[in-house]
């Protein structure tokens, strides 16, 4: 009879999770993961389709990920992560207010308006039905902290004596919405067939920061 020694049993977990922390390995089956879920969608893929398309086998997926359901909000946070970085850096940036309004609304309309970011809400609306708990994720994750970074920023402009902002929280929401109009949902339905262009972003925001600070700028008393 074969006795694995404690010893071995410890050993062996180790290997385990350090086959699990590989970020080249993590890095292919997302990247196998988000093809396959944009392409067949939330429901129809499988574990075993993922495993194919990234090459490796279905018990390699399991060290990295518990599930499909994992691996979906993995692939979604990354993409998260990278815009909440660059999105912060634009607001962090040089310029005055209405610069920074710009290339914050400007950046934030070309990414949700990306293939890959129309292709992710147009899964989550479908498996939101089936699985709130999933879209609400999704929201406070994307939505909620998008709004906390906006308002941040929006609070120091206040401090300032930039802006005058009675509910931050609605002010925040107005702008993204202002930076969204005519661009998102004709993509997301869509409507548009291919990403605005440079100008159709521009004009939207060059009028949102426009009417953003019609209604809450404080006017020079110059």
């Amino acid at each position: 009879m074969n006795i694995r020694h404690p010893a071995d049993k410890d050993a062996h977990c180790s290997l385990r999770l350090a086959a699990g922390q590989d970020p080249t390995k993590r890095a292919q089956i997302l990247d196998g993961a988000g093809r396959v879920i944009s392409r067949m969608g939330y429901d129809a893929a499988s574990v075993n389709d993922i495993a194919r398309e990234a090459g490796v086998s279905k018990g390699t997926i399991y060290v990295y990920f518990t599930g499909k359901e994992d691996l979906f909000e993995e692939l979604m946070e990354e993409t998260r992560e990278r815009l909440f970085k660059e999105l912060e850096a634009l607001l962090d940036s040089p310029g005055d207010l209405a610069e920074r309004l710009k290339r914050y609304g400007a950046m934030l309309a070309s990414k949700l308006c990306s293939d890959p970011v129309i292709r992710a809400h147009r899964v989550m609306i479908g498996v939101t039905e089936r699985m709130p708990e999933l879209g609400a994720r999704f929201y406070e994750r994307g939505g909620t902290r998008g709004t906390r970074l906006l308002t941040s920023f929006l609070d120091a402009e206040v401090a300032a004596g930039h802006l005058d902002i009675p509910d931050m929280q609605l002010a925040s929401a107005q702008f993204f919405e202002l930076c969204m109009a005519g661009l998102f949902r004709r993509r997301l339905f869509g409507h548009m067939a291919e990403p605005p262009t440079e100008a159709e972003v521009d004009r939207t925001i060059s009028a949102a920061v426009e009417m953003f600070l019609c209604r809450y700028g404080v006017k020079d008393p110059a």
